[in-house]
């Protein structure tokens, strides 16, 4: 039986320890557990239903109860995504998302809390002090059915233009645990399949297909029902519960909560990690 799920974490889970070119680390880190997923073979591709590539899932995210320890939360993630960016070249922020539907608005929510800063050059970033800020491009391109343009073909007319060095793609991910629905992120360099989550398959977005590094980053915000079910009633995976659960999706009671933390947390993030040269307090003062 498949379920759905973007997190690679989840993935391995399911199919077991037994999947040979796949390494996993673990680790603490500031009350929450980070862990190192590496996809190495197109063979431990293909049985994960994952690319190749390393996935880094952050578990215990206090999104929807205690919130007061955001600062420490927020560093420890940019420490997360640094290494993933390219030293130089402007980055390309993409919110991949409906805002008419809040468990798919994560994407725009974040890319909003994201400083662009291409357009600051010259004499006006010497006169604000802004000249050490690293070249940034924000969009949020809407999803297929209001604009009739696939993302891909967005992200690749601009990347013509705008020659980035690198691209960082926030979606709302979708999970088969209830345990990690608003409480987990996941960052990746192999990039992201828009849609992919609820069956909807979209061109993916990766390395291969965009000629430059293409970081996915995202929060669970929905769980595929079934899988839902089978843990929390303790039923074998291989079982069908119900003819219909896998049509259906759920999403938490708090979403509109879950999506204003989690963005603000990715978007601060990411300024964390592109903006070295300043501090969380100036980057929090530039991005309100």
């Amino acid at each position: 039986m498949n379920f759905r799920t973007d997190l690679a974490l989840e993935a391995g889970r399911i199919r077991g320890s037994a999947v040979k070119g796949v390494e996993l680390r673990t680790e603490k880190c500031r009350g929450m557990n980070v862990s190192r997923m590496y996809v190495k073979t197109p063979s431990a591709a293909e049985k994960l239903g994952k690319a190749c590539g390393t996935y880094i899932t952050v578990e215990g995210l206090p999104l929807t109860d205690d919130y007061h320890t955001a600062a420490a939360q927020i560093n420890a993630v940019s420490e997360l995504i640094q290494p993933f960016i390219p030293e130089k070249g402007t980055v390309l922020v993409i919110g991949i998302g409906n805002t008419n539907i809040t468990p798919d608005a994560l994407g725009p929510a974040a890319a909003g809390c994201v400083i662009a800063t291409r357009h600051i050059s010259g004499e006006i970033a010497g006169a604000s002090g802004l000249d050490k800020l690293r070249s940034v491009a924000v969009l949020s391109p809407g999803v297929l059915g209001q604009t009739g343009i696939d993302v891909s073909e967005i992200i690749l007319s601009l990347s013509e233009k705008l020659n980035p060095g690198a691209v960082i793609a926030i979606d709302a991910l979708c999970s088969c645990s209830p345990s990690h629905l608003g409480r987990t992120l996941q960052i990746s360099d192999s990039g992201i399949a828009p849609g992919s989550g609820i069956g909807n398959n979209r061109p993916c977005l990766n390395k291969d297909t965009m000629g430059i590094p293409v970081i996915g980053i995202g929060i669970p915000t929905v769980a595929d029902s079934m899988g839902l079910a089978c843990e929390l009633l303790g039923i074998d995976r291989g079982e069908r519960v119900s003819p219909y659960s896998n049509k259906l999706m759920v999403t938490p009671k708090e979403i509109d909560l879950l999506i204003e933390r989690a963005s603000r947390l990715i978007g601060m993030a990411i300024n964390c990690a592109l903006q070295s040269d300043y501090s969380f307090e100036e980057l929090s003062m530039l991005s309100s």
